[in-house]
């Protein structure tokens, strides 16, 4: 362009110098370009990332992730359930990334989005038999307008559902003699402290439930009035049993069927179910104390996975270390992050 402008301008009348001025290059620089083809031979940049997936290991993650096994699992819980099998593709960012491409990224499960809970008094946990919480949710019978009661108890510290059974209406005598079988079931001694937490309905204040926890040596903890997510993680449970792909479509037919699928959730739920608030090992895993040894594995797996391809790693393996401790309703003063901030 610069040198069709000078020429029409010296056509016309213009002295070649001034004509380059105007345009701020030299008369040796016009001299160069009419002299040389133009071509741009500056070299191309290549924008392909080096730590790139090849196109058949894309396939592979893509081909893992519509399985039958995976197929209603997150990339946060199929990385896992491959490490434990001692398959590494790729991390869970690459995962979702490869998902997103293909469209593929779209709700693998019936559940909503979470939503924040409010906190009442903090309870914590680091070990099994400490802290429990139980709630009471209803079931669909078969009979419109009726339900089933369903009565769980679990551990915070492993979230092991450690004790539960369905009926056909609450009653604080029913929570009572539960609460007792759960005890005895997970060998707990009278002596040994145990703090259950749960909201203010009238099953969890009854008279007899507060008169066998006084027996027992169980100390009460309740949410707030008027505040029904105050207890997070029975309601986290129960989210998950009901928005589980295998949770019935119908109103259970009858209290029988109703407790043999609990029953079959529960099993799945206490030795299946890697929890992703665990760092994605099952409650009883958890409860055995088996989740560090599990948890090391993976880890050495990962930097073996780093050593075979150190240009896919900025930084760090993820973290697999264990949760130490486990909080209920944590304090807005401190949080859970600065609470490992000082453990460490």
């Amino acid at each position: 362009m610069a040198i069709s402008l000078i020429d029409a301008a010296v056509a016309q009348g213009a002295r070649q110098v001034p004509a380059c001025s105007i345009l701020g290059i030299s008369v040796r620089t016009l001299q160069r370009w009419n002299n040389s083809d133009l071509e741009d031979k500056r070299k191309a940049v290549n924008k392909a990332p080096i730590n790139r997936l090849s196109e058949e290991e894309r396939e592979q993650v893509l081909e893992t992730c519509n399985r039958e096994a995976y197929r209603s699992l997150s990339p946060k819980q199929i990385v896992p359930a491959l490490a434990d099998n001692g398959i590494y593709l790729a991390s869970e960012s690459t995962f979702y990334r490869v998902l997103r491409e293909k469209d593929l990224m779209h709700s693998r499960g019936r559940m909503a989005k979470p939503s924040q809970h409010n906190k009442p008094k903090e309870l914590v946990a680091d070990g099994p038999g400490q802290v429990w919480s139980w709630d009471i949710t209803y079931l669909a019978a078969g009979i419109r307008g009726t339900f089933f009661y369903l009565y769980l108890f679990m551990g915070i510290y492993s979230r092991k559902i450690t004790g539960w059974e369905v009926y056909e209406y609450e009653s604080a005598e029913l929570a009572a003699d539960l609460l007792r079988k759960a005890r005895l079931s997970e060998n707990i001694p009278v002596g040994q402290e145990l703090t259950v937490h749960s909201d203010n309905g009238g099953p969890m204040k009854g008279a007899s439930m507060l008169a066998i926890m006084q027996k027992l040596g169980v100390v009460p903890s309740f949410s707030r009035p008027a505040v029904s997510n105050d207890n997070p993680y029975s309601e986290s449970l129960f989210k998950t049993m009901k928005y589980t792909p295998a949770y019935p479509d119908r109103p259970f037919e009858s209290v029988t069927v109703a407790r043999e699928w609990i029953n079959t959730f529960v099993r799945w739920y206490n030795g299946t179910h890697r929890h992703s608030g665990l760092k994605y090992v099952t409650p009883e895993q958890r409860h055995r104390g088996q989740d560090t040894a599990l948890l090391e594995a993976r880890s050495q797996l990962y930097l073996k996975a780093r050593e075979r391809h150190p240009e896919r790693w900025s930084g760090d393996i993820r973290n697999w270390k264990p949760v130490s401790t486990v909080t209920l309703n944590p304090s807005s003063a401190q949080t859970n992050g600065e609470r490992v901030k000082q453990a460490a």
